[in-house]
């Protein structure tokens, strides 16, 4: 880049203050040839009469980060309500408990498993999401023009150890690329951040700016210095979800399977 970009501390401290305990490091268990990052996405879908709302509720990341059979979640205290009996959380069927969102390069987990598992071992998980208010819509792409854009990415680097899996802010940029409908990362993508949530700032009228979940950073397309990483749009990702079969009422037995579908949830705002 020929000049450092403008970055916006609110913005980054918004970030940190919304987002901090949305995010997971995940990596190939023993061997540690596989790193990823991964994020909590609720999708709204009613706000009801009595007060509570129905969405479902996924883990997201890079589908390339995804192909491992068992998987280590590496855990920090404060993304539980009570204390944990370990900082690792180890999951088999990794692999097969994703499903990719069409050809976005993105792909979901449903978290029934996730709470399960957490039940089982007599704790209960405490996250932030992207919400429905945090995730771009198509308008507030359009809004972001054709000239680069600065933007965050909150990932886990892997470290000089490879077990540390700290979270980071990485600065870059994101710009339209192709048809004007794409869009890359320009600026370092530290091992263990591909999946990671992007950000951005959208202008408001004055001098206000709001602070959107633009996507997800994906695989590094292309050679050499030309290798780019592209960003999948929350668009595009929210309309694919949408396609998704309809997720059936939670059970004890789908409570129990990796493989079962999105999980209605309910709460009360």
């Amino acid at each position: 880049m020929s000049e450092q970009p403008a970055y916006d501390r609110s913005l980054i401290d918004a970030l940190l203050s919304s987002c901090r305990r949305a995010t997971l490091p995940y990596q190939q268990a023993h061997r540690g040839e596989l790193f990823g990052t991964a994020f909590w996405f609720n999708d709204l879908l009613s706000e009801n009469a009595d007060g509570t709302e129905t969405y479902y509720q996924y883990l997201v990341t890079a589908g390339t980060s995804t192909y491992c059979r068992i998987a280590e979640i590496r855990m920090r205290p404060e993304l539980s309500e009570s204390a944990m009996s370990s900082n690792n959380l180890l999951m088999t069927d990794f692999q097969e408990g994703w499903i990719p969102l069409g050809d976005s390069g993105v792909s979901v987990m449903p978290t029934t498993v996730l709470h399960a598992l957490a039940r089982r071992k007599g704790w209960a998980w405490a996250t932030d999401e992207i919400t429905e208010g945090l995730a771009a819509k198509a308008e507030d792409i359009e809004a972001l023009g054709d000239e680069p854009v600065p933007a965050y990415a909150l990932g886990h680097d892997v470290g000089p150890d490879r077990t540390q899996r700290e979270q980071a802010v990485i600065l870059g940029e994101v710009m339209r690329t192709g048809d004007g409908h794409a869009f890359v990362w320009r600026g370092p993508v530290p091992q263990g951040c591909v999946g990671a949530p992007v950000f951005v700032g959208r202008g408001l009228d004055g001098r206000h700016v709001r602070l959107v979940c633009l996507g997800v950073l994906l695989s590094a397309e292309g050679e050499g210095e030309r290798a780019l990483n592209p960003v999948a749009t929350f668009d595009r990702i929210r309309a694919e979800v949408r396609r998704l079969p309809e997720p059936e009422e939670p059970s004890a037995e789908t409570d129990r399977s990796p493989r079962a579908g999105s999980r209605w949830w309910r709460r009360r705002v």
